[in-house]
């Protein structure tokens, strides 16, 4: 696919399983949990829906509560994938003609790179960002970004999908993203 910028007008955004019992043993969970929210405050601000998935919710519990707040929807899911499980047609009855994904979730190197290489398949341009997401190990987190980035899935952080989907300073809502982005640690 030709490099493309980001249009919040045909995007969602998807959480994947930002689970309360599996963010203790993700890397750096605090961070991760910190820039999806971030991610889902700059969406909410501009009108992208926020969908969460959940990996076995009765074995693995429910997202964390501010992740789980965060979504318009959550998805449960039994395979590692949430295109199996519907995903991408519940995005697209929700969001008629979306054509990108930006994807952010745990674990990076399961559920998250299946997930992100199935709807890439399903023919949605993807985008996944980097600092949102988590694997148990950082080896498994660096070798599943690499291997999604030589598939053809773009690699960004919040701030360029922010600034994308913003596009202009002129934007309604370019002060309420800016303070966003401004609050970051």
């Amino acid at each position: 696919m030709p490099p493309m910028l980001l249009d919040r007008h045909h995007a969602a955004l998807v959480l994947v399983d930002y689970q309360a019992r599996l963010m203790p043993v993700i890397q750096d969970a605090d961070r991760i949990v910190r820039h999806a929210l971030f991610l889902a405050e700059v969406a909410r601000a501009l009108g992208v829906p926020v969908w969460g998935t959940e990996q076995n919710p009765e074995a693995l519990g429910p997202n964390d509560a501010r992740v789980a707040a965060a979504c318009d929807e959550t998805l449960p899911k039994m395979h590692f994938s949430a295109v199996p499980d519907g995903l991408l047609e519940a995005v697209r009855a929700r969001r008629p003609g979306v054509r990108q994904l930006v994807m952010a979730g745990c674990e990076a190197h399961v559920c998250l790179m299946q997930t992100a290489l199935e709807a890439q398949a399903g023919g949605l341009q993807v985008v996944v960002v980097a600092e949102a997401c988590g694997s148990r190990r950082a080896e498994d987190k660096a070798l599943a970004l690499q291997r999604m980035a030589a598939a053809g899935i773009v690699l960004a952080s919040a701030d360029m999908v922010a600034f994308e989907w913003l596009r202009a300073c002129t934007d309604p809502a370019f002060r309420e993203v800016l303070a966003l982005i401004k609050a970051r640690p």
